[in-house]
């Protein structure tokens, strides 16, 4: 499947699967940015993607960056819809400086991965009465 997309800064790689296993392709920096303590900083990716329909973009931490930098993703997890493609939509990675001291990431540094998942809109149906169930609530599972 082809996906389009749009490099902000040419000289700089389009984003890559690393090994042929891989499911998720990183996304690299565009430029250094500097992310304070304790401070959300806004990473910005190079590209901009247009989602193919039934697709979503989701945007993950990479399992080394916090080891490395310190870094977390304030929502955990990024959604990039299919209508986020114009002009001025460059994905920004956004992270939360989490260390004891400032974290700069440089140029061409991978800072996060991207994965398509398929996607369906759904219709809600609204019932009178939700099921009858023992389940007990959230968390109820003991687990």
């Amino acid at each position: 499947m082809k996906v389009k997309i749009h490099r902000i800064d040419p000289s700089l790689p389009l984003p890559k699967y690393e090994t042929e296993g891989s499911f998720a392709f990183d996304f690299i920096a565009r430029e250094t940015t500097l992310i304070p303590v304790g401070k959300v900083g806004l990473i910005p990716s190079n590209v901009i993607v247009a989602c193919p329909e039934n697709l979503a973009l989701l945007i993950l931490p990479r399992s080394s960056t916090y080891r490395k930098t310190g870094l977390l993703f304030p929502h955990s997890v990024g959604l990039i819809d299919r209508d986020y493609c114009g002009g001025t939509d460059e994905i920004l990675i956004q992270v939360l400086n989490f260390s004891e001291t400032p974290v700069t990431i440089e140029k061409g540094a991978r800072i996060a991965q991207g994965l398509f998942v398929k996607t369906e809109k759904i219709k809600f149906e609204e019932i009178d009465q939700p099921a009858d169930t023992s389940r007990g609530g959230f968390g109820s599972t003991g687990h």
